[in-house]
């Protein structure tokens, strides 16, 4: 990097203050100073190696994306809610939104992350629970009952089953007369992550990538603003993998998902912008900004390098966040509230694209209205009264942040050695398949949360209410928790069954037998899954037929 890069930098915010890309507002301190809107040494080569710290907006974009920062536009708070039955997460919804959310995030009920329809023996006493049970587009239609998708982002995380239930999201906002080119979000799709570390699978890996490359296409081709595929570090870290095993396992598979794409024939240039990340923050304050900071070099890194991508956008990564569930816990709640500020605040510092915080109750059950309502406040105490959006990357410099970004680095390139070594022909992806086939990912995982968990155990490691300052003021207070009632399952079981005794039910059988004649073709299978979402087959009936085609998966055993 030359002695000009801040020249260029400032060329780069001039422009976007120009074009009205910079925010009116004040960029003061609160004593009224002025703040500048990025900083940086003095003499650029006087620092060693400073080309790979440089300034926002510029390869390897260390210190952020945009020249502009948050200056340009703030973080979008994407709230993550979902509980009971359409109805009752589409007031959810839209509390959030009239609270000043920025975006939607939906958790659905186990039964809908496996591709179980409410009504399937194994989806009793789980229905509603962990999120909100999605069985028919119907139940879209009254999940986002008066909610413009078209002008919505919205957030679905889900996996395994994500291709058809994005189905049942687009036939959705076909209804409200929504123009589907024009819409925007991210679709979670991420199956690789299931198979390190959360375990939500419904096929062998293959037909599950047959589907994610058909989603990419048709993405690519008709939906060019929203994200088909959201790679997830925040499970594997749930999981209890160290910061450094977070970032180089989702990164290696986000590089397989790029192989992925080139293997369709798609252009890098125009899917690569599509892949988007998802990442845990964690309490480490300083460890989750520099993983965050090393995240993106290395995604610029690997994608202009390795696999040949020449736009900023191509190289550019880009990241939801959510706090630590794991760091929840259920003494002493209130430090739940300190826990997540802290952790969000590690969230924005990083740099990050949109952030979700737990609510305090999260780890006993959904979050209560007054939970939730703490946790949006969080966001926006943060955004709003901390000053820490004035200025782009405040922390990029400093020594101990570097020397932690750099060492993340060195253990994420380590860790990819190793993968690659896995593979036979070369790619992250045969080596991911076979870290996956041997259990070597949920191996490493395991390690590492065993280490962790002795150190909490020996006193090593403190957790506070937990295994130290457990007196507490109010431990009798009894936690008011949002308890989801049977009925919900009863009540969406009965709606079930009415929809497919007034649907077409021949009409849907045919569309559902044509999917799976497409699934033996190598067309994409989205246009025919479409049809089926349209005629109102089930989420299971779509499953279940793709199951009975591919198979199931069955995890190796490993001791």
């Amino acid at each position: 990097m030359t002695q000009d890069a801040r020249q260029r930098w400032q060329q780069r915010y001039d422009s976007a203050l120009a074009a009205g890309r910079v925010r009116d507002a004040d960029f003061t301190t609160l004593s009224g100073d002025e703040v500048q809107p990025v900083y940086g040494p003095a003499d650029e080569s006087a620092v060693e190696n400073f080309e790979r710290i440089g300034y926002p907006g510029e390869f390897p974009f260390t210190r952020g994306l945009h020249a502009t920062g948050y200056r340009g536009r703030p973080w979008t708070i994407r709230q993550f809610a979902g509980f009971g039955n359409a109805r009752q997460t589409n007031e959810r919804f839209r509390s959030i939104l009239a609270d000043g959310g920025g975006g939607l995030s939906v958790a659905f009920d186990m039964p809908t992350l496996m591709g179980r329809d409410s009504d399937d023996p194994r989806a009793l006493g789980e229905v509603g629970h962990c999120g909100v049970a999605i069985d028919t587009a119907a139940d879209m239609d009254v999940l986002f009952d008066d909610i413009d998708l078209e002008g919505t982002t919205t957030s679905m995380t889900i996996s395994g089953p994500a291709v058809p239930v994005f189905c049942m999201y687009l036939v959705a906002a076909e209804r409200q007369g929504a123009d589907l080119g024009k819409l925007n979000g991210t679709l979670q799709t991420d199956i690789f992550k299931e198979y390190i570390a959360q375990k939500e699978w419904l096929f062998p890996p293959e037909p599950h990538l047959r589907l994610i490359g058909d989603l990419m296409e048709y993405c690519a081709e008709h939906i060019p603003a929203y994200k088909p595929i959201s790679v997830s570090g925040y499970h594997i870290r749930e999981a209890g993998s160290t910061a450094a095993q977070e970032l180089a396992y989702t990164l290696a598979d986000g590089f397989a998902y790029v192989e992925l794409g080139l293997s369709r024939g798609l252009d890098l240039e125009t899917f690569a912008p599509g892949l988007s990340f998802f990442f845990d923050a964690h309490v480490d304050f300083f460890e989750e900004i520099a993983k965050f900071r090393a995240a993106r070099r290395i995604w610029a890194r690997w994608l202009r390098d390795v696999y040949g991508a020449t736009t900023d956008k191509a190289q550019q990564l880009r990241f939801h966040t959510q706090t630590a569930g794991v760091s929840l816990t259920a003494q002493q709640p209130d430090n739940n509230i300190v826990r997540t500020a802290i952790e969000a605040m590690a969230a924005v510092m990083g740099g990050t694209q949109s952030l979700h915080t737990n609510a305090l109750d999260e780890v006993l059950a959904l979050p209560s209205a007054k939970a939730a309502q703490i946790a949006l406040r969080t966001q926006q105490v943060i955004a709003e009264e901390t000053g820490v959006a004035n200025v782009a990357d405040p922390l990029g410099g400093s020594w101990y942040v570097e020397a932690l970004t750099d060492e993340m680095e060195r253990q994420a390139e380590d860790i990819f050695a190793r993968i690659k070594d896995m593979g036979t022909d070369g790619t992250m992806t045969a080596g991911i398949l076979r870290g996956i086939e041997d259990g070597w990912f949920t191996g490493e995982i395991a390690e590492a949360a065993f280490v962790y968990q002795r150190a909490l155990e020996k006193g090593d490691k403190k957790v506070v209410g937990v295994n130290t300052l457990t007196g507490s003021v109010d431990a009798d207070d009894k936690l008011e928790i949002l308890r989801v009632s049977h009925q919900v399952e009863i009540d969406q079981k009965a709606e079930l069954a009415g929809r497919r005794q007034h649907r077409d039910d021949a009409a849907a059988r045919a569309a559902v037998a044509r999917m799976v004649e497409v699934a033996r073709t190598e067309a994409n299978m989205v246009p025919a899954m479409l049809d089926a979402v349209r005629a109102e087959a089930t989420l299971g009936e779509i499953c279940d037929a793709l199951r009975a085609e591919w198979g199931g998966y069955t995890e190796p055993a490993r001791f």
